[in-house]
């Protein structure tokens, strides 16, 4: 297995190019979906967008629960017991059940309750009927959402990261013509965006699903003996992955409703364009560890703890690069991802910036606080990756939410930058702690 003998240089990066295609499930059809909406319906139609979010989130989340929970027990049992997969794959198939069962809840939710829902996560007047009508074509199709992300993560540990990318960027490619022609072409506004993003989540999970075809596959159905049993590893080492997701959705409902309260519909505009950047840039922190992930697994079933290290090295030195570049484009050019989200006016150029500028500065240390929820899960140290995605998540951030506007209502602003920091600290800690315990000896 090239996990275990590769050179771990070509082979990181090999899949860091093609997790940073996996990982862009996430960001392209919501990016490209806000920047042609606020093109077409300015700021409402942005301001809309950011109540759809938190679906997003939760969709894309449980799709992580599954997928990167049952593909990390997968690589760690292969690492042990290489040729054996049988026992492997009663995992991949009690993550295919659980799939199959969270996207029928979420279709029912969604189709029944969705006025509901978008009320609930802070949609009023034009805001909640502009939701309303971009999420009629994603109902049909909701479950591709969650199943292309479950997917993603097994192809790349079958050795099938490449096909993963491919779907996704054909999909993607799809969607930003389809944005363009529905929306303008055919004059459809809003809901032109969501019958694109629709086609094209049917496209990237027709094209991962072709894998099953190929003779280089090692993953097949089987029934599962002790389903339960499974499906409780399978969530305990997959829910900080799908807490950091969920917790999105959350904070993204917590800020909606405080931005309301404090700051107005145009300030609700404005996050909903630092919603997607923020997303962005999650989605790079999840390349990293979505591509040290197998690798670090499958070794540390093997005990190949000199592996490990040098695979985290590169890791480091990936999430140094995405965080000064990000942190950057913020203080710098702000109005750059203005202009691209929405037809602005020029009250909003005026308060855009010092919002992104400030929220911006969580940018610098968001990257290694995610990719260390991989580390630790890749370890098989799931409560440690808890704490740290809870509480960046929830816990210090909904505190924060809530504390600082008290102070000054421009505050709120500041709330992720501050807890990005205190959560850096415990992860710091907790890596140094883990790295030096790593296994050293080899197999024979």
């Amino acid at each position: 297995m090239n996990f275990l003998s590769g050179n771990l240089k070509s082979l990181y990066f090999k899949y860091l190019a093609a997790a940073f295609g996996s990982a862009l499930i996430t960001s392209v059809y919501s990016i490209v979906d806000m920047a042609i909406v606020g093109q077409y319906q300015g700021p409402d139609g942005t301001a809309a967008l950011a109540v759809v979010a938190p679906i997003w989130n939760i969709i894309f989340s449980l799709g992580l629960l599954m997928g990167i929970g049952g593909s990390i027990i997968l690589s760690t049992l292969r690492g042990q017991r290489d040729g054996h997969h049988q026992y492997e794959n009663e995992y991949f198939s009690s993550a295919v059940i659980g799939s199959t069962a969270l996207g029928l809840i979420m279709w029912v939710l969604l189709i029944f309750f969705d006025k509901e829902l978008f009320i609930f996560f802070g949609a009023k007047g034009n805001l909640l009927a502009l939701a309303q009508t971009y999420i009629i074509p994603i109902k049909f199709v909701l479950p591709c959402f969650l199943f292309t992300q479950m997917l993603a993560a097994f192809l790349r540990n079958d050795n099938a990261p490449t096909l993963a990318t491919i779907g996704v960027l054909l999909g993607g490619i799809f969607n930003i013509f389809g944005d363009y022609f529905f929306v303008f072409t055919l004059d459809m506004g809003i809901f032109g965006a969501g019958l694109a993003t629709a086609i094209g989540s049917v496209i990237s999970c027709i094209i991962m699903l072709t894998h099953f075809l190929s003779k280089e596959n090692t993953l097949h159905f089987v029934i599962p003996k002790h389903i339960l049993q499974q499906l409780q590893k399978i969530v305990i080492t997959g829910f900080s992955t799908f807490f950091i997701d969920i917790a999105m959705g959350i904070l993204t409902i917590l800020f909606n409703r405080q931005i309301m309260a404090y700051l107005g519909s145009q300030a609700l505009s404005i996050y909903g364009i630092i919603v997607n950047i923020s997303t962005f840039v999650q989605c790079c922190a999840y390349s990293v560890g979505q591509a040290s992930q197998p690798i670090i697994s499958t070794n540390f079933g093997a005990k190949f703890g000199h592996r490990i290290k040098e695979t985290l090295k590169y890791a480091l030195y990936s999430v140094a690069f995405f965080s000064i570049l990000w942190t950057a484009l913020a203080l710098l050019v702000p109005n750059m991802f203005v202009k691209i989200f929405m037809t602005p006016t020029h009250e909003i150029l005026q308060i855009a910036p010092p919002i992104i500028r400030m929220y911006g500065l969580s940018f610098l240390l968001l990257p290694f606080n995610i990719f260390s929820t991989y580390y630790f899960q890749a370890l098989l140290k799931p409560k440690t990756s808890f704490v740290i995605s809870v509480g960046r998540g929830l816990v210090l951030s909904g505190i924060l939410i809530y504390l600082l506007p008290l102070i000054n209502a421009d505050y709120l602003w500041l709330t992720m930058p501050i807890t990005e920091f205190i959560v850096a600290i415990y992860a710091v800690i907790h890596m140094r702690k883990c790295t030096k315990s790593l296994p050293i000896e080899s197999r024979s």
